[in-house]
């Protein structure tokens, strides 16, 4: 008889005031403001290795959220993720003060040129000790392309096209660039690295030249665990191909589940673990957890969740009343998968129906109950959709995090669904039980030079 599986965590969080649920930062136990101190960062890493979760994911984008309106005013006015910053430069002290937490970071492959991205995060994995991972994202904000020096985003499927080019590089880069051999540290021949087990990495591609050696010499993983949340048809094909770990919005079971059963069908042989966004509201009894979650609605703010909900469909909301249809997810640019969601939560894909699912200025509605209650839940994530695990969101913080860790986390314990010590080695051990390298029939493997 097979074995349970034990459930994972992510905490999903972003450097900025308002993450997902909007307006929770106006709660006054809410701490995310603190966002500009490295104690805060440092504090939340204490915390999520105190309840052995796997990572802490790093969200990011590289623009405003100015679809809504036609500008970002209703984005500034409600912290809507700006104020930003960047999120790779907190790693390396929340990494000082843990020592198994793994750092899931978002970095958009399209603004950057593929050798710099692969000397940071080569860094990042020598500085973590192996306990980096990236988020491979393509944007989506034409915001961003304009603060890029262009009018618009790159059009959907062009923007993968790109990523798989990209990610060839990087994995060149990461994986052929240096011998294992190639570092020496003679002392006495005064040889740090032989120069002959360093190749310089040559590519004439369709966007990208490169005719250089990596800069960095082999880190424990190589090439960071890898992310992937795309979740079109194209996403999913990209993310079968280079993606270990898969980040899927939530929605009814049965549609996420058939999106699972398609990536890891997609996937295989190649085993991949699928984390499900939620956010969890959890009391003692399911009496205190309704009035926690009546407490948080009096701070939830609609209008900065329509700003949010505006740029990541593509579509300006304001311009359509409470019951008018919204377009067909392929009218857009944006996260096409997130209108599909929509249409598979609500029998009209409507502004109303997106509204009445903002509960807490988000469209994710939480899980809500009593400790045994949210564990019964997370299992049945588990069990009947076939996720590995969760990236959960924040509400008022850093309570719902405590409240996952010196609640949830005994309870889940107590059922033999939650490991109860970190196993050991890189970010991508602990993940899998494997080597820190990548492995065939991943493609990066392949580029990796003998010796």
């Amino acid at each position: 008889m097979t074995a349970p599986r034990e459930i994972r965590f992510n905490a999903f969080d972003m450097a900025c005031v308002g993450h997902i649920q909007q307006g929770m930062w106006r709660h006054p136990r809410d701490r995310s403001a603190d966002y500009l101190s490295l104690d805060y960062w440092m504090g939340l890493a204490r915390l999520l290795e105190e309840g052995l979760f796997d990572g802490l994911f790093l969200a990011d984008v590289l623009g405003i959220y100015d679809v809504h309106g036609g500008n970002g005013d209703a984005a500034i006015r409600n912290a809507v993720q700006v104020p930003l910053l960047d999120p790779m430069l907190l790693v390396p002290a929340m990494a000082a003060v843990t020592r198994n937490l793994g750092f899931g970071v978002t970095c958009n492959l399209a603004w950057e040129s593929p050798a710099l991205l692969a000397r940071r995060f080569s860094t990042l994995d020598h500085l973590t000790e192996g306990r980096i991972g990236w988020n491979i994202v393509t944007g989506y904000l034409d915001s961003a392309a304009r603060a890029m020096g262009l009018d618009r985003q790159m059009a959907h499927d062009d923007r993968y096209d790109l990523a798989d080019e990209y990610m060839e590089i990087v994995y060149r880069l990461w994986e052929e660039s240096w011998a294992a051999d190639a570092v020496k540290r003679d002392r006495a021949a005064g040889i740090y690295a032989d120069p002959a087990r360093v190749q310089r990495i040559r590519h004439e591609g369709r966007q990208y030249r490169l005719d250089a050696p990596h800069l960095v010499e082999p880190s424990p993983q190589r090439t960071p665990v890898l992310y992937q949340a795309g979740a079109s048809d194209r996403g999913r094909g990209f993310a079968a191909r280079h993606a270990e770990c898969v980040f899927v919005n939530g929605g009814p079971k049965p549609h996420v589940a058939k999106l699972v059963a398609d990536l890891r069908a997609r996937a295989a042989p190649r085993p991949i673990l699928v984390f499900v966004g939620a956010t969890l509201i959890i009391g003692r009894t399911r009496a205190e957890a309704e009035a926690k979650l009546a407490e948080y609605r009096q701070h939830a703010n609609i209008e900065g969740a329509l700003a949010h909900a505006s740029a990541s469909l593509g579509i300006d909301l304001a311009r359509f009343g409470p019951d008018e249809e919204l377009p067909e997810a392929g009218q857009s640019q944006a996260i096409r998968s997130n209108v599909e969601a929509l249409r598979a939560a609500a029998p009209r894909a409507t502004k109303r129906a997106l509204m009445d699912r903002m509960v807490l200025g988000s469209r994710q509605p939480p899980i809500v109950g009593s400790v045994e209650e949210v564990a019964e839940e997370v299992i049945a994530w588990v069990d009947q959709v076939d996720v590995d695990g969760f990236n959960l969101s924040r509400t008022v913080t850093p309570e719902c995090l405590e409240d996952v860790v010196r609640l949830l986390v005994p309870a889940l314990q107590e059922r033999g669904r939650y490991k109860r010590g970190y196993a050991p080695g890189s970010y991508r051990e602990k993940l899998f039980g494997a080597g820190p390298l990548l492995a065939a029939p991943h493609p990066a493997a392949g580029w990796r030079q003998a010796g």
